[in-house]
């Protein structure tokens, strides 16, 4: 089985739950699995210490997950148009994989979840997809032959999947979120197994 990274941030449960579809469509490939790792949140106190293993969901992302992983789907809530914090610290510590190129010329796409429409959604994405060229990724979006990029009225977008979470986070995932999502993830488990030679 080729596994297909699966790594996000979420505060408040709807960029996990984009990561959940984005997984699901990439189980549903054969010879590919996703694999579900999240970051730990980033204290402005200097002494503060989280457990080594989260209360719930997935195990906290290490390196050598970017280094196994034939593909790359990076997932954020906005911050003021921008990536969270945990997102960035974490991949201001891959300077080994940068030197050494354990990225280079492998798929990856970005995903997000925004409180309001228009939050920020595409810088977001944008902003991710930066350090993903450094590596040498090869960035992957949604093409317009998805019909739900034509008839979403929340989230969603060519450059990858989002979600329309409202401010108080009550906005559950829409149809048209859910299929970008799934098609996000079957596209790029699709696109790591012909780069590994494999052919889905």
């Amino acid at each position: 089985m080729t596994d297909i990274l699966v790594l996000y941030y979420s505060r408040h449960g709807s960029t996990r739950k984009l990561a959940e579809l984005i997984a699901h469509g990439i189980d549903s490939v054969p010879g590919a699995q996703a694999r579900l790792r999240t970051v730990p949140p980033v204290s402005t106190v200097c002494e503060a210490t989280a457990p080594d293993i989260p209360a719930d969901g997935p195990p906290y992302a290490e390196l050598r997950d970017l280094e196994e992983c034939a593909g790359l789907a990076l997932g954020s809530p906005t911050r003021f148009g921008n990536m969270a914090a945990p997102v960035k610290y974490f991949l201001d510590g891959t300077v080994a994989q940068w030197l050494s190129g354990a990225l280079t010329g492998k798929p990856a796409c970005v995903f997000t979840a925004t409180g309001t429409l228009h939050g920020g959604q595409e810088t977001t994405l944008l902003s991710m997809m930066l350090p993903l060229l450094h590596h040498g990724m090869l960035i992957m979006g949604l093409p317009y032959s998805e019909k739900g990029l034509m008839t979403t009225t929340s989230g969603g977008t060519p450059y990858g999947p989002s979600h329309h979470a409202y401010v108080d986070n009550r906005g559950p995932i829409t149809d048209d979120e859910s299929a970008l999502a799934m098609a996000m993830g079957r596209r790029l488990a699709q696109a790591a197994l012909r780069l590994s030679g494999a052919h889905a």
